[in-house]
C-alpha cells in the first residue's frame, strides 16, 4: 500500500500512508486510535475506497472495490468479535457461505474431511460436528482462523486476537501463528497490547494521524521508543505512580460468598489503589460485581469507613457511593446510540430535578465541567456514546460517578481496548482518584499493569484470595503468577 489518502467530512483520516507485508511474516501495524488504523484495514479490504494510493499484490495493481473482491484475492479478516454463528457446528461455520457441493447438494462428507486437516493444523482436537456454543473463548479464536484457511487465504489481518484470552491462550494462539508464518502466510496484527507484538511480530509499522510515522524490524524498537512513537511525544514512565497516604479506614469484604466466589476477604483503604490479578474464571469479576450489588452475594458482609452496608443491587451500592465500570464498556456501561451527555446523566438525573423536571442547563453545565476536568475529547454535547474512542468512552463513565460522589471507585479491565496513550491518562485518573481520599480497586489481567499502578495486589484462584503482593516495587510477573496457578 503506498500513498494511500482517505478522507472524510472535515477530517483527513490517513494521509499519504504507506505499508507492506511479506509472505510468511508478522506485521504489527500500531498507534492510537484515531491513528488511521481501522480506515487503512478497511481500505486494503475493501470495506473503503482510498481517495488515492496504489495497493499492490504479488507484484500487480488491485482495486478492491468490495469485500467480496478482496476474499477472492485470498485476503481474510478475522475481526475482533467473532462472525461465528453459535447454532451451527463447527464443519458449517468453517465453510459458511463457501459450502462444498456435489450436483446442488451439500457435501457434508467432504466438508467434514476438510474441516479435520484445518483442525489439526490448528492443533484444535475437537469434533467437527461440535456445535460452536460449546466451545470455550480460545477455540472459537481458532475456528475464525480456520475459516479464513478453509477459504485458501494467503494473508490474514487479525485485529485484536488475544483481547479476550488468558496468557496461556495466548501463548498457544502463537504457537499457531508462527507455524502459519512457516507456511508462508503474512499476517498483519493490530493490538495495544505491546508485550505481545514484541513477542510474535517480525515488523512494527507505527500511524499517528493518519501518517506512517516509522517501519523496523521489531527487535530494533525498544518499548518506550514504540510508545513515543505512538503518541509523539516524551514519555517519562510508562505506568505513573502517585504517592499516596492510605487512611485506616475505607472499604473492608469479610467472607464474600456466591456464585464461584468461595470466602473472599480483604480491606481496600481509602487512598490507596488495590489490584485483583487471576486467573480468566478465578473470581475476579464475580467479586467485584457482589460489591457494587450486580451478583447475588449468599454470604458475608460488606463495610464502608466502619459501617455494614448493604447493596443487593447497583441501586442501592450506588445510593451508598459503591460505583463499576465493567469490563465490557460497550454492553453494560454505555447505551451506544445515546449521546455523551446523557449517558452521563442516567444515575444522576436526581441531582438537577425540581418538582420532576430536570434541569437542563444544570446538567449540560456539570457535564461540561467533567469534560474539562476529565480531558474528554469529544465534538459536543449531542455526539454518539459509540463514536467516542476506547479512552474517551472509558472517561465518561468516570465521569457518570464522580458526579455521584462515589466513594468506592471499582475499575474492571480499565485500559481494556484503548491505546497507550489514553491507557496513560488512564492511569493518571485513577491515581487523582487516590489522591482524592477515595478507595480504588482494580481488576485486570494486564499483570504489568497492576504492578506499575496498585500498592497492593490480591490474587485469586478457583474463586479464593489465593494471597497477596505488598511489595509491588520489587515483584515481577511470575510472582503473581505463581499465586494465581
Amino acid at each position: 500500500m503506498s500513498g494511500i489518502r482517505k478522507t472524510f467530512p472535515g477530517v483527513i483520516a490517513l494521509e499519504s500512508a504507506t505499508f507492506d507485508l511479506e509472505s510468511g511474516e508478522v506485521h504489527a501495524l500500531v498507534g492510537e486510535n484515531g491513528a488511521g488504523k481501522s480506515t487503512l484495514i478497511k481500505i486494503l479490504t475493501g470495506v473503503q475506497h482510498q481517495d488515492s494510493g496504489t495497493i499492490e499484490l504479488y507484484g500487480s495493481h488491485v482495486t478492491f472495490n468490495s469485500p467480496l473482491d478482496a476474499q477472492q484475492a485470498l485476503l481474510a479478516t478475522i475481526y475482533q468479535e467473532f462472525t461465528l454463528v453459535p447454532s451451527l457446528s463447527v464443519r458449517a461455520n468453517l465453510f459458511l457461505g463457501r459450502e462444498k457441493s456435489r450436483a446442488g447438494f451439500l457435501n457434508e462428507r467432504e466438508e467434514a474431511s476438510k474441516a479435520k486437516r484445518i483442525l489439526a493444523k490448528l492443533g484444535l482436537a475437537i469434533d467437527v460436528e461440535t456445535s460452536v456454543s460449546e466451545l470455550t473463548i480460545a477455540q472459537q479464536q481458532l475456528v475464525e482462523i480456520g475459516r479464513a484457511l478453509a477459504s485458501d487465504a494467503k494473508i490474514l489481518v487479525m485485529d485484536e486476537p488475544t483481547a479476550a484470552l488468558t496468557p496461556t491462550e495466548v501463548r498457544a494462539l502463537f504457537v499457531v501463528l508462527r507455524e502459519l508464518a512457516e507456511q508462508g502466510i503474512g499476517m498483519i496484527f493490530i493490538s495495544h497490547r505491546l508485550d505481545e507484538i514484541f513477542e510474535i511480530a517480525d515488523r512494527i509499522t507505527v500511524l499517528r494521524d493518519g501518517a506512517t510515522i516509522e517501519t523496523r524490524a521489531a527487535s530494533n524498537f525498544t518499548r518506550r521508543q514504540l510508545i513515543e512513537l505512538m503518541v509523539g511525544r516524551n514519555i517519562e514512565e510508562e505506568y505513573p505512580k502517585v504517592k499516596t497516604e492510605p487512611k485506616t479506614e475505607g472499604l473492608e469484604v469479610r467472607n464474600l460468598k456466591g456464585s464461584i466466589v468461595q470466602d473472599v476477604s480483604f480491606t481496600a483503604n481509602r487512598g490507596e489503589i488495590v489490584g485483583i490479578a487471576g486467573l480468566m474464571g478465578a473470581g475476579r469479576t464475580e467479586v467485584v460485581r457482589m460489591i457494587f450489588g450486580a451478583d447475588k452475594l449468599e454470604n458475608g458482609t460488606i463495610s464502608l469507613d466502619g459501617k455494614k452496608i448493604k447493596a443487593s443491587s447497583p441501586r442501592e451500592a450506588i445510593a451508598q457511593g459503591i460505583c463499576l465500570l465493567t469490563e465490557d464498556r460497550k454492553a453494560q456501561g454505555l447505551i451506544l446510540r445515546a449521546a455523551a451527555k446523557d449517558n452521563f446523566a442516567l444515575p444522576n438525573l436526581k441531582l438537577w430535578s425540581v418538582l420532576g423536571f430536570i434541569d437542563k442547563a444544570k446538567e449540560l453545565s456539570r457535564f461540561q465541567k467533567h469534560v474539562a476536568n476529565l480531558k474528554i475529547r469529544i465534538s459536543d454535547a449531542e455526539q454518539l456514546a459509540e463514536n467516542l474512542s476506547g479512552g474517551n468512552q472509558q472517561k465518561l463513565l468516570v465521569a457518570r460517578w464522580l458526579e455521584t460522589n462515589s466513594q468506592v471507585v471499582i475499575f474492571d479491565e480499565p485500559t481494556r481496548g484503548i491505546d497507550v496513550g489514553a491507557k496513560y491518562e488512564m492511569y493518571l485518573l485513577i491515581g487523582e482518584l487516590a489522591l482524592q481520599g477515595k478507595v480504588v480497586i482494580v481488576v485486570s489481567s494486564e499483570l504489568p499493569e497492576l504492578l506499575g499502578i496498585c500498592d497492593r495486589i490480591l490474587v485469586m484462584r478457583r474463586g479464593r484470595v489465593a494471597g497477596e503482593i505488598t511489595d509491588v516495587r520489587t515483584a515481577k510477573q511470575d510472582d503473581v503468577m505463581a499465586l494465581a496457578v
